[in-house]
Formats: structure tokens, C-alpha cells, sequence
């Protein structure tokens, strides 16, 4: 550190990349449930991550065939903020950690 007229300098915020690489990398899953009706997931993924129809309808399909789909992967704030949003839509959403990202 250096000092300059007996003030401390301050040195710059950290960077974009150590903040992910300190976060990590968290995915949104939405999950399958017995209750919402297929269109209507559709139209919830749309609203929220601004899918166009055909993504939308991929994401969905995934839920139904697969038990569940990743649906967005990012910082874990953002991330929290998506599913707390999915739940208010009824839907069921978990996070996740994303270990295979870099």
C-alpha cells in the first residue's frame, strides 16, 4: 500500500472474473409436477426467461420426458431471483451448483 499525503490508496474492486470464480456458476432446474398443465409452463418460460416458442416448448418437454431441465445458469444472485420468480409462478424450481463450468 502505498501512502500519499497520509491518505491509504485505495486499489480497484475486483474484477468480473474473480467475483465468478468466487461465486461459482449455479443453474436454475425446473422440476416436473403433476399439476401444471403442459401450455402453461410453456407460457411461464416465456414470460420469465423470454424463451421463443420453440425453446420454451424444448424446456417443457425436457420437465415432462426427462423429470426435469435446466432452464438458465449464471451468478448465484441472479439465479436465486429466477427461482424465487418460478415458484411465484407455481412452479417447483431448485438451484444448483454448476460444477462443470469454468
Amino acid at each position: 500500500m502505498t501512502i500519499l499525503s497520509g491518505q491509504p490508496q485505495i486499489s480497484p474492486a475486483p474484477h468480473a472474473e474473480t467475483e465468478l470464480a468466487v461465486q461459482g456458476v449455479w443453474r436454475v432446474v425446473v422440476l416436473n409436477d403433476p399439476v401444471n398443465l403442459m401450455s402453461y409452463v410453456v407460457m411461464v418460460f416465456k414470460k420469465v426467461f423470454g424463451f421463443d416458442e420453440s425453446t420454451a416448448r424444448q424446456k417443457m418437454l425436457e420437465v415432462h420426458e426427462q423429470g426435469r431441465s435446466i432452464v438458465w445458469s449464471g451468478l448465484r444472485e441472479k439465479a436465486e431471483a429466477y427461482v424465487f420468480t418460478l415458484h411465484q409462478w407455481h412452479l417447483t424450481a431448485v438451484l444448483e451448483p454448476d460444477h462443470e463450468a469454468h
